[in-house]
């Protein structure tokens, strides 16, 4: 009877993939490189595949590696989500992942985490940056805050209130070339955008027309640094009214014209509603997000 591959043999795979190398994988994993080869031909032996093409340039994937890589992310984020767990047995600590996007987790979280940590030292917070929604249900992050309601029934989720939104410069751009009166005058202006077309992107420039990608003179998906943009002059963009509040320099246009907002929910699994960690958290999130919210 053929034994099931360990956990450890598709750790060492998926870290492989990840890293692009064995090398890479074994200082990642804090192994030899050569137990990681072992690992991968104990994997390929039990699973009757071959997983990696060798040669001089090092791994390359095979069609069925990539195949199973989903398979192995979930197993991994599973068992991240169960040492995370671990040894909190009801106490107010352990570790807790929060999926957040760049702009609420560089400007927003930083403080209601450090008052978290001040409150419970034994906590320890996982921050998780990305614009992209992390599945709770799957266990990547134990708590997320989302910018949509959400709609799978095994979510907890508590509502926070409305993140509003609106054009702004830096009065260092509006000095240099002036302030548009109208939407008619952003042609006549550098735009600030995303790369790739999203959501939000489609519906402003249903409320906004001419907010399109090819009318933007500085491209990138990244919120951050589109922020940042803003902040040093480069042109006109979309920033939390919360966010341009904090910096006089920066000044609100066409206030009457663009109005938009994105709702914002603090989100976990169900099956954690018990876990002391993870509730301690979650409150903590949403007292300190509705304080953001409420400042406008």
């Amino acid at each position: 009877m053929a034994t099931e591959p360990s956990w450890e043999l598709y750790r060492s795979y998926l870290s492989v993939l990840q890293e692009g190398s064995l090398s890479g994988a074994a200082r990642a994993l804090g192994l030899a490189q050569p137990t990681v080869g072992r690992h991968i031909e104990a994997l390929e032996k039990s699973l009757g595949l071959s997983l990696f093409t060798r040669s001089q340039l090092g791994l390359t994937p095979t069609p069925a590696a990539l195949e199973l890589r989903p398979y192995a992310e979930t197993m991994g984020s599973s068992a991240a989500a169960l040492l995370r767990a671990a040894g909190s047995q009801g106490d107010i600590k352990g570790t807790v992942r929060i999926s957040a996007s760049e702009v609420i987790g560089v400007e927003v979280l930083p403080p209601i985490v450090a008052q978290l940590h001040t409150a419970h030292p034994g906590l320890k917070i996982e921050l998780a940056l990305t614009n992209r929604v992390q599945d709770l249900l799957s266990r990547e992050a134990d708590i997320a805050i989302r910018m949509a309601r959400p709609t799978q029934d095994a979510l907890l989720a508590r509502r926070v209130g409305a993140v509003d939104l609106g054009l702004y410069a830096h009065q260092r751009y509006l000095r240099d070339r002036g302030t548009p009166g109208n939407v008619s005058d952003l042609a006549k202006h550098a735009l600030i955008g995303f790369d790739e077309e999203t959501p939000f992107l489609r519906t402003a420039s249903k409320a906004l027309p001419g907010w399109r990608r090819d009318a933007f003179a500085v491209r990138t998906d990244s919120d951050l640094a589109q922020l940042a943009l803003i902040r040093a002059g480069a042109g006109i963009g979309v920033c939390q009214i919360a966010l341009a509040r904090r910096d006089a320099e920066l000044v609100r246009v066409l206030a009457n014209d663009f109005v938009f907002s994105l709702e914002t929910w603090v989100t976990m699994h169900g099956d954690l509603r018990h876990s002391a960690r993870c509730k301690t958290t979650f409150d903590a999130l949403f007292l300190g997000l509705q304080s953001h919210v409420s400042s406008v």
